[in-house]
C-alpha cells in the first residue's frame, strides 16, 4: 500500500538521470571507435568492401537482435539484468579492437557489440517508460537523446586527441575507460519496477482475454496492435525507405567543394544542434500532438534533402547541415514517445522492437535505392526522392488519428 508510491517516486526522474548518463558513456565510448574504424581496417590491408561487409552485418544483426529483444521485453519479470548485460557485452569488447591483427576478428567484435545493442534497447525504453508519466515521456526520451548525442560529440572529440598523441590503438584502449564507467553507473543506478509474471496475478487471465482478439494465443497476443501504431509504422516506414546513410551526405559536401578532412566536422555540425534541441523538443511534444512534432522533422529533412540535391553552395551545406540536427531532435525521441503511448503497457516492448526492426530493415534498403539512383539518375535525384518519401510520410503521420485511449484492449 504505501510500499508503492515510495518505491516509484525516487525511481521516475532517478531512472532517467541513469539511462542518459549510461548513454551518454556508452556512445562517448562507441563513437571513439567508431570514427577511426575505417583507417584501423586501411592499416590492416582492408578496405572499402571490408568495411562495407563488417558494417551491413552489424546492421543488420542489430536489426533481428531488436525484434527478439522487443518480443522478450513483454514475456520477463526483470529487464534490468538483460539492460546491464548488453551495455556490459557491448563494452566488453571494444578494448580488444587494440589486439586485433586481421580484419575478421572486427567483423566479430562489431558483430558482439551491436548485437548487445539490439538485445538492450527495447527493455532500455520500456523501463524508462515505465518510470514516468504518459505526459512526460517526451521529455524522458528527449533527455536520453541529448545525453546520447552529447556522446557523439565527445567521443569524436576524444579520439582526435588520442590519436595525434599516441596512435590508433590506444584509442581503442581509452574507449575502456567510458564503457566501463556506462557499465558501473548500470548496474548501481537503474532501479526496476517488480512487476508481476505474465499470468501470475489472479486476473492477469480475464484482463488478457479482454486486450487480446485471441486469447489464448501468445501469437495473438504480440500481434494485438492497435491501428494507430501500424500508422505510424507504416509512416516511418515510407520515410526510412527514403533515409539513407549519412555518408551520402558527405559525399554529396565533398561534390560541391568541402573537403573530406573537415567530414568530421560535418558530423560535429549537426550533432550539437541535436544535443541542444533533443531534450526541448521531448518537452514539447509533451504539450502539443507529437504527430505534429513528428511531422515537422520530416519537413524538415525535406528541406535539407533539397538543398543538398540542388548544392547550391558550400556554405548552403553547411547551413543544411546544422538544420539537420532538428530533424533528429524533433523525430527520434518523439517519434519513440508516440509508438509507447499507442499501444498497452503489456505490449510496449513488442512494438517498439517491431518499429526498430522494420525502421532498421528500411534504413538498410534506403542505402541501395540512393546508391543505385546516384549511380544511374546523378547525385541530385536521390536527394529528391528522399525529400519527397519523407513529405509523404509527414502527410500519412497527419491522416492518422489517434484514438483517445491508446492501448490495446479495445482491438
Amino acid at each position: 500500500m504505501g510500499v508503492s508510491p515510495a518505491v516509484r517516486e525516487p525511481a521516475a526522474p532517478r531512472n532517467i538521470y541513469v539511462f542518459g548518463i549510461t548513454s551518454f558513456l556508452n556512445d562517448t565510448a562507441s563513437e571513439m571507435a567508431y570514427w577511426v574504424l575505417p583507417a584501423f581496417l586501411a592499416s590492416l590491408g582492408a578496405g572499402p568492401a571490408q568495411l562495407g561487409l563488417i558494417e551491413g552485418v552489424a546492421e543488420s544483426v542489430a536489426s533481428f537482435a531488436k525484434l527478439f529483444s522487443g518480443y522478450l521485453t513483454d514475456r520477463i519479470q526483470r529487464r534490468k539484468p538483460v539492460v546491464v548485460a548488453g551495455y556490459f557485452a557491448a563494452n566488453a569488447v571494444k578494448p580488444l579492437l587494440a589486439m586485433v591483427t586481421a580484419w575478421p576478428q572486427i567483423l566479430l567484435i562489431r558483430f558482439t557489440d551491436r548485437l548487445a545493442k539490439g538485445v538492450r534497447g527495447a527493455p532500455r525504453d520500456v523501463m524508462a517508460a515505465e518510470s514516468v508519466p504518459k505526459e512526460r515521456l517526451g521529455s524522458a526520451y528527449g533527455l536520453i537523446q541529448s545525453m546520447d548525442s552529447a556522446g557523439a560529440i565527445a567521443g569524436p572529440l576524444a579520439a582526435l586527441v588520442l590519436l595525434a598523441r599516441f596512435g590508433i590503438r590506444s584509442v581503442f584502449w581509452a574507449a575502456a575507460v567510458p564503457g566501463a564507467l556506462c557499465v558501473l553507473v548500470a548496474v548501481v543506478g537503474i532501479r526496476e519496477k517488480r512487476r508481476a509474471a505474465p499470468g501470475g496475478q489472479p486476473g492477469a487471465a480475464v484482463a488478457r482475454s479482454e486486450r487480446l482478439t485471441s486469447a489464448a494465443s501468445p501469437l495473438g497476443e504480440r500481434i494485438a496492435l492497435p491501428a494507430s501504431f501500424y500508422f505510424v509504422l507504416v509512416a516511418v516506414t515510407l520515410f526510412s525507405l527514403g533515409n539513407s546513410s549519412d555518408m551520402f551526405l558527405v559525399l554529396r559536401a565533398q561534390n560541391v567543394g568541402i573537403p573530406v578532412a573537415l567530414a568530421p566536422v560535418l558530423g560535429l555540425v549537426f550533432n550539437i544542434t541535436y544535443t541542444l534541441a533533443s531534450w526541448p523538443a521531448g518537452w514539447f511534444s509533451d504539450h502539443v500532438s507529437r504527430r505534429l512534432v513528428g511531422s515537422a522533422g520530416y519537413v524538415i529533412f525535406a528541406a535539407v534533402y533539397f538543398v543538398f540535391g540542388r548544392a547550391p553552395s558550400a556554405v548552403a551545406i553547411w547551413i543544411a547541415m546544422a538544420v539537420y540536427g532538428f530533424y533528429y531532435a524533433l523525430t527520434q525521441p518523439v517519434l519513440k514517445a508516440l509508438v509507447v503511448e499507442s499501444v498497452g503497457e503489456q505490449v510496449r516492448g513488442s512494438a517498439l522492437g517491431i518499429y526498430f526492426f522494420v525502421t532498421s530493415l528500411a534504413t538498410l534498403a534506403a542505402s541501395l535505392i540512393t546508391g543505385e539512383l546516384w549511380k544511374h539518375y546523378g547525385a541530385a535525384i536521390p536527394f529528391y526522392f528522399s525529400a519527397g518519401m519523407a513529405l509523404v510520410a509527414a502527410g500519412i503521420l497527419q491522416v492518422a488519428k489517434s484514438r483517445p485511449t491508446l492501448n490495446v484492449t479495445r482491438n
